[in-house]
């Protein structure tokens, strides 16, 4: 079957591997006039119209299966609608619809009309809304129906000058337009009067950062093809199989996982339109639906573990992959030691595709996040601007003197300074610490605002947190840190029990016992509190910012 695919993406991509398969260097070619949903989408739909594009799983269970003919077909309607409405080019559209088949028809047709999607989190309330109505300048919004979303939506409407147009999904209601009904009066293929390409903007982010305001990174036309990189050497994907990465649509990772780079692959992707997270339930996802590469947070595989695995059949998964915050090394061995399979750790930002990843044909570490990509240039930097020597910490940063990696953002909106501060002189500053080996790997410190300074020393939480994990009775813990009278800063960690453990006072001493034996005195935890439930970004990251009340 292999032998009758067209693989589109060699139109625009040279990706130079070595005998074993391994990316050695990757390249991109007529791309000017470059957009996904034209050149991709619509393409695989004339050669391959019958071909699996997504099976898609509703909340009740329903199963639908939709072909790139179907994604072409619904993409060019809700185009056609969008436009009936008055949204046109550059238009910046909000889309809050959950994991709805419906939004993949959407964002697919903005991309046609020309218009900037901005996909955001159903989570938000009228504060969340009224900031970044206004930040983005939102033309319209397409929301689910799906609980009190479209009120909230409403209340935030009263203190926006500008009107909205408000459009609907999956129900109706007053004053809203119906995108379902709506996209049923149109026809054939879209052609816009001005095709949107190349560097022009097509996707804002609002970004999940711990502290401030979100910061809104854009990107061009030419983003989707930084995800190759993604979904080819990092997923490694099959165009015969299904990927299923854990995310809701309202976060970039969606579209790591969830669109460009498996269909740039010509791989399937698979969709559960769920309200809250079961690690049973998705493990029986897994194996009913025979998925065959799967990526999530570290925190799935950590509600995963405890888990028996016997009772799912997981002979059809053949690749995982892990993002979003850093991997404990004792979930990594645990994972691998019930499924025979290790997990393969990536690392990129709101603003950039995959930086580093453990990629096809690369052996994996237990805790490291890989090594750079090809795509792009990656240094560590200490605190004096100069790259750190292995085994010293420093800041992970992007130099793009040389030229701009293709799926790198191109700045934050509305905002200079900002990108300015993060973005200057040739390099694009994470914000991220790690530290590099011998053999060029990666392992993840934290982020610079989180590196806690006691007694003179400078503590990562993540190699605190780490420690913690290994103990059989911890499903979750962030570290922190609070005022202390000699030290300055004193370490706190909070912990999240498994069911059916007390966290009582010996417990927490048994804790600190481990934690000396297996650490520097300096980075033991003097205080440790007991949560039902860690807070986190609407990706996934523990905010540990929250954790020092």
């Amino acid at each position: 079957m292999e032998n009758k695919r067209h693989f589109i993406y060699e139109t625009y991509i040279d990706a130079v591997e070595d005998a074993g398969g391994r990316l050695q260097s990757i390249d991109f070619k007529n791309i000017e006039s470059f957009n996904f949903a034209f050149d991709i989408v619509d393409k695989l739909a004339e050669q391959q119209p019958d071909k699996l594009a997504m099976l898609h799983i509703a909340k009740n269970k329903r199963k639908r299966e939709f072909t790139f003919g179907d994604m072409s077909k619904y993409s060019s309607k809700a185009a056609a609608y969008f436009q009936s409405l008055g949204i046109g080019k550059g238009d910046r559209v909000m889309l809050v619809m959950k994991r709805h088949y419906q939004f993949w028809f959407a964002i697919l047709g903005l991309h046609k009309l020309g218009a900037v999607a901005i996909p955001a989190t159903n989570l938000m309330k009228q504060h969340d809304f009224e900031y970044r109505f206004k930040a983005a300048g939102v033309k319209a919004i397409v929301c689910t129906a799906d609980d009190n979303v479209a009120y909230q939506v409403e209340l935030a409407m009263e203190t926006v000058p500008e009107e909205i147009i408000k459009i609907i999904v999956r129900g109706k209601r007053e004053g809203w337009n119906s995108f379902d009904s709506g996209i049923q009066q149109f026809s054939g293929p879209f052609v816009p009067e001005q095709r949107a390409c190349g560097k022009e903007p097509s996707i804002m982010f609002f970004t999940s950062g711990t502290t401030g305001y979100p910061k809104i990174a854009i990107h061009d036309f030419l983003y989707p093809l930084g995800h190759f990189i993604t979904a080819k050497y990092w997923h490694q994907v099959d165009p015969d199989g299904i990927h299923f990465t854990i995310s809701d649509t309202g976060w970039g990772k969606a579209l790591w996982g969830k669109l460009y780079g498996q269909w740039l692959c010509e791989a399937a992707v698979f969709t559960y339109d769920m309200d809250s997270f079961d690690a049973g339930e998705i493990m029986d996802m897994i194996a009913r639906y025979q998925i065959t590469t799967f990526c999530a947070a570290p925190t799935v595989y950590r509600m995963m573990i405890k888990k028996d695995f016997s009772k799912y059949d997981f002979s059809h998964l053949k690749h995982v992959t892990t993002a979003g915050e850093a991997l404990n090394a004792e979930v990594f061995n645990q994972f691998k030691k019930v499924t025979g399979l290790s997990l393969h750790e990536g690392f990129g930002q709101t603003e950039m595709t995959l930086a580093v990843g453990t990629l096809k044909g690369m052996e994996p570490k237990a805790g490291s996040m890989g090594k750079p990509t090809p795509l792009y240039d990656v240094e560590l930097l200490g605190e004096d601007g100069r790259p750190v020597p292995a085994g010293e910490k420093g800041e992970i940063v992007i130099r793009t003197g040389k030229k701009i990696p293709i799926g790198l953002f191109d700045g934050y909106y509305r905002s200079k300074e900002l990108t300015r501060q993060a973005w200057n002189n040739g390099i694009y500053h994470t914000g991220d610490t790690a530290w590099k080996d011998e053999d060029g790997y990666y392992w993840y410190v934290g982020r610079d605002d989180d590196v806690i300074k006691s007694a003179g020393y400078r503590i990562g939480p993540f190699e605190i947190e780490s420690v913690l994990m290994e103990l059989p009775y911890v499903l979750e813990c962030g570290v922190t840190s609070i005022p202390g009278k000699i030290r300055g800063q004193v370490i706190k960690a909070c912990i999240v029990l498994v069911e059916g453990i007390e966290g009582t006072d010996d417990l927490k001493k048994e804790i600190q016992r481990y934690a000396r034996k297996k650490m520097a005195s300096y980075k033991y935890p003097r205080y440790i509190e007991f949560w039902e439930e860690l807070p986190k970004t609407i990706s996934g990251k523990i905010q540990h910012n929250k954790l020092k009340g």
